[in-house]
């Protein structure tokens, strides 16, 4: 057997370049890059083997851990889980940034690979720089951490582990239904340890991405469950992207008469224009989905994971409704106690659409009267301008309206979510890009870098609020140091107003969610609002910034960016509470069951005559 004396790290790089993954007979690179912030923990380790070279990995230099692994998962979104960047870390604080972003890849099901530095496996110098002692146990660390939001860890204790961590890694990486943040910990003594590497372990190593079939007894199931349905409803789920079956899945609808809904994961997949697409669904959906969803008597989910953002809480289908499960996750397949069907979405979907011939729904004019209403929501709610300042949904409208075909629109926290979900009118597949799983403040500058890596011949503009731009944003540097161009859409509404809303909705008065200085008279954050300059702030990173305060100065700042090569960022004073309200929706959050407010106990007795509406398994 052939062997190559290697260290740990070198053997790492090496295994990586040479991963492949083969779908529908398309083979292509599944690495072809790594982020890292080099420390103590990493720089000497897998530092050292990117810089002696020998391989095809394109490095890129985060500046902040969590931030760069965020742009890192919105990399391998954008890229249908095709293709990922892994990130290498140093230890302790470079390491455990990384966990936020490992919750948010494992909740949206993308596959991120860390690589976070750790402590020394041989204990010598312990405690070393940035490690913290746990005193009931020596051999734990701070990437034990890791474990609680990731589908796969393992600490690479000697060299010639790396082997098995490797593969198993790529298993998951690479497992449709079983995808999500994977972490190997490198201790940094290990890092620089050499290994005779068994050549085959070294050389192209190609995944193949095979398509789970559906069993004859699985469609005969889901066949005569659809066919007894009189009025169903499709949950369309961002399964159906990662396995490209979008025109089966609208072939299958228009043959049977099935509407369609939208989660944030499925949106933009089937033409919003479409008579039988009703749009999103749920507390962020719209009032067409809503209605016909509640009066459905038959769900089929096709790869979603049935959030409580999409059912309302399991509020807004009526205690009649059956459901059926189509999903390639056994785990997503068998919620809201579906008749579970798990296999490839695309197969599935194609099997039922040869399976149904004859069968047609009783829907007469529900469909076209429920989407004819809410198009005119939508568009009132895209032009009308209110006085005193920019309204946000007039905002959105105008962006919506301005941005080309395949430019892409990503975010992932605050208002925008909900409003984008409701009212944003994507124009072609792949180019709305919304992290709601975990719904990651923080995500929507830094994802845009990933989504542009992704797709550098589109235009990305991202949403995002003050609130979580503040939070993260330091991959913006990252975009003009690589000549990489996103557009941010910071709409700055002087604090986290989607929260306030909620507060206020729930019967509590504005508290801790609106920017103001400390009041030295009450000692309260109730004093000047905080104002500031973020286009300055974006020009100060060597951007480009627009200070924007209406309409006029939003169209003109859209049309000076196109022409621009660098990074933009669009500083959007608008009116807070400026944004789309619920609609036929309900949500539920943990009230207060005692309280001296009166607003606050008639919150609580709502929520329970909801929670008694409500479904439960």
């Amino acid at each position: 057997m052939k062997r190559q004396r290697l260290t740990m790290s070198q053997a790492l790089v090496k295994f990586l370049d040479n991963q492949y993954i083969e779908v529908d007979g398309v083979e292509s690179k599944f690495v072809s890059g790594m982020f890292g912030i080099f420390g103590h923990g990493c720089v000497v380790g897998v530092g050292q083997a990117l810089e002696q070279g020998g391989h095809n990995l394109t490095f890129f230099q985060g500046k902040n851990e969590q931030n760069m692994a965020l742009a890192a998962v919105a990399y391998a979104k954008q890229m249908d889980r095709k293709a990922i960047i892994p990130c290498v870390s140093s230890i302790g604080p470079g390491a455990t940034n990384m966990v936020t972003a490992c919750g948010c890849a494992t909740a949206n099901r993308i596959p991120l690979l860390v690589l976070p530095g750790d402590t020394f496996a041989c204990r010598q110098p312990d405690p070393v720089l940035q490690q913290a002692e746990f005193f009931d146990n020596y051999g734990r660390t701070v990437t034990d951490a890791f474990k609680g939001v990731c589908h796969y860890f393992d600490r690479i204790l000697r060299p010639e582990q790396l082997m098995t961590a490797c593969i198993n890694a790529m298993r998951v990486l690479t497992d449709p239904a079983d995808t999500g943040a994977v972490c190997l910990a490198m201790p940094q003594d290990v890092e620089g340890e050499a290994y005779d590497y068994p050549e085959h372990f070294l050389q192209k190593r190609v995944w193949h991405i095979d398509r789970r079939p559906i069993s004859s007894s699985q469609l005969e199931r889901a066949a005569e469950l659809i066919k007894a349905a009189k009025k169903p409803i499709i949950v369309c789920g961002g399964g159906v992207r990662y396995s490209g079956a979008e025109k089966e899945l609208l072939a299958l609808a228009e043959k049977c008469n099935i509407p369609i809904s939208e989660t944030q994961a499925g949106k933009g997949l089937i033409d919003w224009k479409h008579p039988l697409n009703l749009g999103g669904i749920g507390v962020t959906g719209g009032k067409a989905a809503n209605v016909i969803g509640r009066d459905a008597d038959l769900v089929i989910g096709v790869g979603t994971r049935f959030s409580d953002f999409t059912t309302s809480s399991k509020w807004l289908f009526n205690e009649n409704r059956k459901v059926l499960g189509i999903n390639i996750c056994p785990f997503d397949a068998y919620k809201m106690d579906a008749e579970a069907i798990v296999a490839d979405a695309r197969e599935a979907v194609s099997a039922l659409y040869d399976a149904l011939d004859g069968y047609k729904t009783d829907y007469t004019n529900e469909i076209a009267d429920a989407k004819t209403e809410w198009d005119a929501i939508v568009d009132d709610y895209y032009t009308k301008e209110l006085p005193g300042g920019l309204n946000q949904t007039l905002a959105l409208g105008i962006i919506n309206e301005f941005m080309g075909d395949d430019d892409i629109a990503l975010g992932s926290a605050g208002s925008l979510p909900g409003d984008m979900q409701r009212l944003f009118r994507p124009k072609a597949r792949g180019t709305y890009h919304m992290e709601y799983g975990y719904s990651n403040m923080g995500y929507e500058v830094n994802g845009a870098l990933g989504a542009k890596l992704a797709k550098p011949e589109s235009e990305v503009y991202t949403f995002c609020g003050d609130g979580s731009f503040l939070m993260g944003h330091s991959e913006l540097y990252t975009a003009l140091q690589e000549g990489l161009k996103i557009n941010v859409c910071l709409f700055d509404n002087l604090g986290w107003g989607c929260i306030e809303n909620l507060q206020n909705n729930q019967g509590t008065d504005t508290f801790g969610t609106v920017f103001r200085a400390r009041n030295p008279v009450t000692g309260m954050l109730d004093g000047a609002e905080m104002t500031v300059d973020f286009a300055k702030i974006a020009e100060g990173y060597g951007a480009i910034g627009y200070s924007i305060h209406n309409s006029d100065e939003l169209r003109a700042a859209l049309e000076d960016a196109k022409k621009q090569t660098k990074s933009c960022v669009f500083d959007i004073k608008v009116l807070p509470k400026t944004m789309t309200p619920g609609f036929e929706s309900w949500w539920r959050v943990g009230v207060a069951e005692v309280s001296t407010s009166e607003t606050v106990a008639a919150a609580y007795k709502d929520m329970q005559e909801n929670i008694a509406k409500t479904f439960d398994y």
